[in-house]
């Protein structure tokens, strides 16, 4: 039986752990362990690095938080063959002429190399893999990411979790100059044009006063998912923006060949205030746009980065693991064009919701006035939490 991945328990605000060994993450024990586990867990997160730690008015930061860095991929983080098998995904057999776009800032010069060696690594096959500057060159690329924040273990994260989820599909990155707003909508804007339909931001922004010119987000045709962040319960752009999936994230269990998810503590979601409510959302306690939307798994996920202090296998942990893992699960069901976005899981019916959607029912990450908004399984909304949205991919029927 494989060991079991971090687990958080539904009785807030505990959330216990112990030690796999042989180089794991640490793994589920009872509630009766109580705080030194917790004390494990909290440990463990407040030595994790934040890839981009620099916070700047109206830039953007990306989302990706390093665990461990030296693992051995075998022994450490989630790998393609679980994330396809808890998701129930048809990652061998769909995918073929599908592109997935991705958006980061500055330039990742080893990152067509890592994502070979990623894809080798785990049989994958050959990559087709193409990298734009955010005038839609294949040359002139941005300032490399090294020394701006380190935006190159994000760039790899997001290529790599496509190559997981759907291993036949097209990568698209689009780099942006700089981390600000404008280079980063003018990338936004430059990946719709390459024709791709699906396009995943690994980042936001969280100062206050972030000006954002949402059409850079309503090309027709394309599906925009963003990661909610990790600064627990809150709302940011461009997640927030309502024609934008936002996407939260989970702790994923493997108890035999059995899958388990609850909230990640530190995923961002909730009421973004100041944002209008769209027309088919309904739920009672937020009067403005209700976030999130959709969640994947956040935590543990094994990446290979050269660019990292030791260069190689890493764990890593965030929602900017979950927004291109459905960013690709989009790809695998082949009709995000005609897509509403956000929209098409607030309105699906409770049986589609029942039969293709994992229902997340336990955790919190936060503390708010409507309990839904940060606290998993409760009050009317039980099958929808702030944090997860409407829960987790079960194969590709809501997508």
């Amino acid at each position: 039986m494989k060991c079991l991945r971090p687990f958080l328990l539904a009785i807030a605000p505990a959330v216990v752990l112990a030690s796999c060994g042989g180089g794991g993450v640490p793994a589920t024990t009872s509630q009766a362990a109580g705080n030194a586990e917790l004390t494990s867990i909290q440990n463990l997160m407040r030595s994790a690095k934040a890839a981009c730690p620099v916070v700047r008015p109206n830039e953007a930061q990306c989302d990706v938080l390093v665990l461990k860095t030296g693992v051995q991929p075998a022994l450490a983080g989630w790998g393609p063959s679980d994330l396809q098998a808890a998701y129930n995904l048809p990652s061998s057999s769909q995918g073929a002429g599908q592109t997935v776009a991705i958006v980061d800032a500055y330039d990742n010069p080893n990152v067509a190399s890592d994502l070979a060696m990623y894809r080798s690594y785990f049989g994958l096959g050959t990559a087709s893999f193409t990298k734009y500057n955010q005038t839609g060159q294949t040359s002139n690329y941005p300032g490399t990411c090294a020394g701006n924040d380190d935006w190159c273990i994000e760039i790899d994260l997001d290529v790599e979790m496509v190559a997981a989820i759907c291993p036949k599909c097209a990568i698209d990155l689009v780099e942006s100059n700089t981390s600000s707003l404008q280079d980063l909508g003018a990338a936004e804007a430059q990946a719709a044009r390459l024709g791709t339909h699906i396009v995943s931001n690994s980042w936001g922004c969280y100062t206050p006063g972030c000006t954002w010119q949402s059409h850079a987000f309503q090309s027709p045709g394309v599906v925009y998912l963003a990661a909610a962040g990790d600064n627990h319960y809150g709302s940011y752009p461009p997640a927030r923006l309502a024609k934008v999936i936002s996407v939260g994230g989970t702790i994923l269990e493997k108890i035999g060949s059995k899958y388990k998810e609850q909230v990640w503590p530190w995923t961002a979601g909730g009421c973004a205030h100041g944002v209008h409510k769209p027309s088919w959302q309904h739920d009672p306690g937020c009067k403005n746009r209700t976030a999130n939307d959709l969640s994947a798994v956040a935590w543990d996920v094994a990446e290979y980065d050269t660019f990292n202090s030791e260069g190689g296998w890493i764990t890593v942990s965030g929602t900017s693991i979950a927004t291109p893992i459905l960013a690709s699960v989009y790809a695998l069901a082949g009709n995000a064009a005609s897509q509403p976005g956000a929209e098409a899981f607030w309105t699906l019916t409770t049986q589609q919701r029942q039969k293709y959607l994992h229902t997340i029912s336990q955790g919190s990450n936060g503390l708010c006035k409507e309990k839904y908004l940060c606290t998993a399984g409760t009050g009317e909304y039980s099958t929808y939490s702030g944090p997860t949205g409407w829960g987790t991919p079960n194969g590709i029927g809501a997508f």
